[in-house]
């Protein structure tokens, strides 16, 4: 039942951050936020531009953390944000609060060590640039 709990929790968490990042950028105005890269926070702008089907990079709703990109400007195989979705979910949720997986890296280490999963959201692909 605590196990439940916590995955409706966790899923809840990335639905709320998909909304709140998504959501108003889609209705028509750009949104400038933030998120991960290779454990660290960078600038983006979010355009009113919905592509599902159509990611070519890999991003990650992470709950407790927020979104986070495998690759960006500069990095081999960045294709100016154009997302792939994949939301995390963990496994046996820690406590709290969650550890922050904020790289690629990071969460190809949690999903080896049988701390999360991976859902690929091809419904949820977004076109997002990085900025400089």
């Amino acid at each position: 039942m605590r196990r439940m709990r916590r995955l409706l929790v966790s899923g809840l968490m990335v639905m709320a951050l998909l909304t709140s990042v998504a959501g108003t950028a889609l209705a028509g105005q750009p949104e400038r936020g933030t998120i991960w890269l290779d454990g660290v926070q960078v600038r983006t702008l979010l355009p009113p531009a919905a592509t599902p089907k159509e990611g070519t990079d890999k991003f990650y709703m992470v709950p407790g953390t927020g979104g986070v990109a495998a690759v960006g400007p500069g990095s081999a195989g960045y294709h100016g944000g154009h997302w792939q979705v994949y939301v995390v979910s963990w496994i046996v949720p820690p406590s709290a609060p969650f550890p922050m997986l904020t790289s690629a890296t990071a969460i190809q280490d949690a999903v080896d060590a049988g701390d999360i999963t991976l859902e690929r959201r091809a419904d949820l692909d977004f076109l997002c640039p990085i900025q400089p």
